[in-house]
């Protein structure tokens, strides 16, 4: 199911977003009956300001954080299990605290933030899930105690505060906050890592044999913006040779992204590559490939032949 590709695509961003802030591990195992905890984030002592630069993330990430990110809307049962998780871990901690006869510190007294697309009404008074009003919309909060907060990821704002959190979301969620994404300065730090690890989404979902139909769409939004990358870097690595060098690096490297692209799609459909659907290949790359690829996901294979044989 494409659901763990996306489920590995959660734990290696936020991963990536946070590992310069403090101790990240992905998944980290908690006692009972071996439960994994999708990313579990310690900060650094002192903690590093920059974790601003983050918004609502760094906000969540201001203590030891619990963070699991689910593709699909999050269950009761699902809920129920990371709060499980939760208890686990503080009787962990409270039980070496007994042994060295101290107290957790609030730093390292963890708090779950459950990131789910959406949470229905239902949902969240079923845990009396409440919001407060130093917080932004869309942030739930279970009653005091439990240090737990439902992230209803399509009700957050679409401010910058909420973009590093609204690129888990899905549908159209997600690709405004790739469109977003795109329109930052090349020098964001957090901008390059985000863009690479979409485009590893991208191939992962492209062969992979059972697409969802957001997984679709993701796919076709992420290719032109795919495109364009790889020939920013082929002409930024040649800018030192030669103008024919730029030149045919730009050119060569445009070529075969867009003929694996094709021939990956074409795996992906139909199962392998004979001699037919190879033949077809030429003809669909003289296309561009914001025309290419969504004829690639919706054809048949019988109208891509009859459309594009020679």
């Amino acid at each position: 199911m494409t659901r763990f590709i996306h489920d590995q695509f959660a734990k290696d961003y936020l991963e990536e977003l946070l590992k310069s802030y403090g101790k990240v591990e992905a998944p980290s195992r908690v006692a009972g009956e071996v439960r994994e905890i999708d990313v579990l984030f310690s900060p650094s002592i002192p903690q590093n300001p920059n974790l601003q630069t983050l918004g609502l993330l760094g906000r969540l990430a201001d203590n030891t954080a619990i963070l699991e990110p689910y593709r699909n809307p999050a269950s009761k049962e699902e809920i129920c299990d990371c709060l499980l998780k939760l208890l686990e871990l503080r009787g962990a901690l409270q039980r070496e605290a007994n042994r060295n006869k101290t107290a957790i510190q609030e730093l390292a007294n963890p708090k779950l933030w459950i990131l789910t697309p959406t949470a229905s009404t239902t949902l969240l008074a079923g845990f009396g899930a409440t919001q407060k009003a130093d917080w932004l919309p869309g942030v739930h909060f279970l009653p005091e105690y439990l240090r737990t907060a439902i992230v209803a990821i399509h009700q957050l704002p679409r401010i910058q505060e909420t973009l590093w959190i609204r690129i888990l979301g899905r549908g159209t969620t997600q690709k405004q906050a790739i469109d977003e994404l795109e329109t930052l300065p090349s020098n964001n730090p957090f901008r390059r890592a985000t863009l690479e690890l979409l485009y590893n989404l991208q191939k992962s979902l492209v062969i992979s044999q059972t697409p969802e139909a957001d997984d679709k769409v993701l796919i076709m939004r992420l290719t032109p913006y795919y495109q364009q990358d790889r020939e920013q870097a082929i002409q930024e690595g040649r800018q030192k040779g030669i103008q024919e060098g730029i030149q045919e690096g730009r050119q060569e490297g445009r070529q075969e992204a867009q003929r694996q692209l094709v021939e990956n799609l074409l795996r992906v459909r139909f199962g392998s590559l004979d001699a037919q659907l190879s033949a077809i290949i030429e003809p669909l790359l003289a296309l561009p490939a914001e025309e290419f690829t969504p004829l690639l996901v919706n054809l048949s294979r019988e109208e891509l032949i009859n459309r594009f044989s020679r």
